[in-house]
């Protein structure tokens, strides 16, 4: 436990010193953990209540949250314009095609910000919620704690576009990924561990259907899934109707954050092929993939790192944006 705790804490200061700093200019800013101690000291503790009562309810609701803040962050920066329905000027990124019939939770996030409202008008934005509510997602499902930095601004504006073109799509090559990966100045590592937030949740038929079927055009499945494995799959994913079908990301620990994900990536039991290429087209990162098979205290540390260092893409912060009074829309 102490070894854990140590390492957190360097992880926390490593993440912590390329985003902070300290200026005079009235438009810097600073992300840091205790951002809300004094103007909402319960702000924390509300994501967490709200976060565990909409997990009781649906425990598929862990993995969609922390797959918001990943959306939102891919696109500007994470600045909760993942959340902004269409309105005037802005068409809303929950129409682009990673997010469509997919993205979820904006109840919850709802409910989230009306009770800080409640607490604390005007003074936690909508993307630290997305922050924190990933943050308690990943802990309540087994996964591993850390601090999150605090302090972000909301946008007041989306990219569909960027929503489009930022986000790797389930059928990537490794080498898109990386390099979308790239973009937002994360790396291999990072990769591969965020890759690790698929141990829970689920994916739809039509995200997959390729690789059983037709996957390099020539009308033959993907042979690097293992064919009992694919041929469990098939029934509720046929050639045409099911797309809405869900599967697990994780069929052998579907509800806990785990190592089994990567466990199943040497199996060749990876459900997406983003997911399968990280240990079939990259040496380098089915090294990455081995470790954290072998060792599931190592994939929650990395995986805690790479989170604070994703959560660190492009923030707004000092008088750049908005605090949201609904996180569905700007304020007027």
């Amino acid at each position: 436990m102490a070894q854990s705790t140590s390492f957190l804490t360097v992880v926390f200061l490593l993440a912590f010193a390329p985003i902070c700093c300290f200026s005079l200019n009235a438009r810097g800013g600073c992300l840091y953990p205790q951002f809300y101690a004094h103007s909402c000291p319960k702000a924390q503790e509300i994501v967490k209540s709200v976060v565990a009562k909409a997990y009781a309810k649906d425990p598929r609701m862990a993995a969609s949250l922390l797959r918001l803040h990943f959306h939102d962050c891919f696109v500007q920066g994470c600045d909760g314009s993942l959340l902004l329905d269409s309105s005037g000027t802005i068409v809303s990124e929950k129409r682009s095609v990673p997010n469509r019939n997919s993205a979820r939770g904006f109840e919850v996030v709802d409910e989230i910000k009306s009770a800080l409202e409640k607490e604390c008008p005007a003074t936690v934005s909508c993307a630290d919620i997305l922050a924190l509510a990933a943050r308690d997602s990943t802990v309540i499902t087994g996964g591993p704690n850390w601090e999150v930095l605090l302090g972000r601004r909301d946008s007041r504006s989306a990219s569909l576009s960027g929503s489009n073109n930022n986000i790797p799509a389930p059928n990537s090559t490794f080498q898109t990924l990386l390099t979308k990966f790239k973009r937002q100045g994360l790396d291999i590592v990072d990769l591969v561990a965020l890759s690790g937030s698929h141990t829970i949740g689920d994916s739809r038929c039509t995200s997959f259907r390729q690789r059983l079927y037709n996957q390099s055009g020539n009308g033959q499945p993907d042979f690097t899934l293992d064919q009992s494995f694919a041929a469990q799959l098939r029934p509720r994913c046929p050639r045409s109707g099911g797309d809405q079908n869900l599967f697990f990301l994780d069929y052998a620990t579907p509800f806990k954050f785990d190592n089994a994900y990567y466990k199943n990536l040497l199996a060749a039991r990876g459900l997406l092929n983003s997911d399968e290429i990280l240990s079939t087209r990259s040496e380098s990162s089915r090294q990455l993939v081995e470790k954290f098979a072998e060792n599931n205290e190592l994939f929650f540390e990395q995986f805690a790192k790479s989170m604070i260092k994703m959560g660190n893409i492009s923030p707004l912060m000092g008088a750049r944006g908005e605090i949201r009074k609904r996180c569905r829309k700007i304020n007027s």
